[in-house]
């Protein structure tokens, strides 16, 4: 899964960015509005890997992954005038999520360069751009299908135009794609166009030291977003989490405790992409490696099985599948066998979260 980053300039995207990734990437790197996208890949934390790991005792311990992506800032004194560059809308259409910074912390050495703190406008202003690329989107792609509906009208082509009208409709109302009903066709139809406001939205409120214990407040005033599809809004406090990353496991556990902090920025941000994005896991476990694979809720057993090769989905006859729950009552295979909680399922099995399989293919 790639998250991408975003937000205005000084909003503390790239201390974020490195309180998620553990990176030290310079946090004035951005100032000017330009330069290369900052990457980097971590490991989602699972305890139920850990406690596979533990049991199997294998050579290789695989986690699943999520790559972060922390884009240039939107200078926001310069927004009417130029808006996101090209080269960052093609970055950003790219990833499975999208993650929009907004400050709320207070610093006056630190001015925000709209002068004042207003979370909610500083939304506002990113998913204006978002509306306005997918509109310069949609209006080039009908002029191209109204050129050869003239030269060869197709019904695919009428529908699609239609569809394309329904949306730059929407999007002149100044709402997010995400919000407009389309059936399982007509998702597949745009599916290629990468739209921005379709893509799901994690709005990070950044908050300072002493807004930690009064976040219900600050999440009450983005009760319009959160009560939309694909959006998910928590807080984090970004300075805090990266001066926390820096720290040994003991002194981060003492610090968050003087602090009051329950749980890691990472962790809250892990747990809401994977829900936002419909996301789950399943094991593969051996005395070789114990490894987590990332795949669609929903998804059937042949294609949860290309998550591993394609050689499996092409060539899959069964899956053996125990639940994890199941397993560790347990503990053995072979126990789980003999109480009937290790099941042979077909191509129809939905994989469920959680799920330790052991897939049978013939190729």
């Amino acid at each position: 899964m790639k998250i991408g980053i975003v937000g205005l300039s000084l909003s503390g995207k790239t201390t974020l960015f490195n309180a998620l990734t553990g990176s030290q990437v310079d946090t004035t790197a951005f100032m000017s509005g330009k330069g290369d996208a900052h990457r980097a890949v971590i490991s989602v934390p699972d305890e139920r890997l850990d406690v596979l790991n533990d049991l199997f005792q294998p050579k290789k311990k695989t986690p699943a992954t999520i790559e972060y992506i922390d884009l240039a800032g939107l200078n926001a004194t310069e927004q009417k005038k130029t808006g996101f560059s090209d080269q960052f809308l093609g970055q950003i259409r790219l990833v499975d999520a999208i993650l929009v910074l907004v400050r709320h912390f207070k610093n006056d050495s630190v001015p925000h360069p709209l002068n004042t703190i207003d979370p909610l406008r500083d939304l506002g202003i990113v998913e204006a751009e978002f509306i306005l690329s997918d509109l310069g989107i949609i209006e080039n792609r009908m002029e191209r299908l109204l050129r050869q509906m003239k030269a060869k009208k197709t019904d695919q082509d009428a529908r699609e135009y239609e569809l394309l009208e329904r949306c730059k409709a929407f999007l002149e109302e100044e709402k997010p794609l995400r919000n407009l009903p389309m059936s399982t066709e007509e998702q597949f139809l745009v599916r290629g166009y990468q739209f921005l406001t379709q893509k799901p939205l994690i709005v990070c409120v950044n908050i300072g030291e002493t807004d930690i214990h009064n976040d219900s407040a600050v999440l009450a005033s983005f009760s319009v977003y959160q009560q939309a599809g694909q959006v998910s809004v928590l807080t984090v406090s970004a300075q805090i989490e990266m001066e926390v990353q820096q720290l040994t496991t003991e002194e981060a556990e003492l610090f968050r405790s003087d602090l009051g902090i329950v749980d890691s920025a990472m962790g809250r941000l892990v747990r809401e992409s994977y829900d936002l994005v419909g996301l789950i896991s399943f094991f593969t476990v051996g005395s070789d490696e114990v490894r987590a694979w990332t795949i669609r809720r929903h998804t059937v057993a042949p294609l949860a099985a290309g998550a591993i090769h394609t050689d499996i989905e092409r060539g899959f006859i069964r899956a053996e599948v125990v639940a994890y729950d199941e397993f560790i009552r347990r503990k053995t295979m072979a126990l789980c066998r003999t109480d009937g909680v290790l099941r042979l399922e077909g191509k129809e099995y939905i994989v469920k979260d959680g799920d330790i399989i052991n897939f049978r293919f013939a190729v």
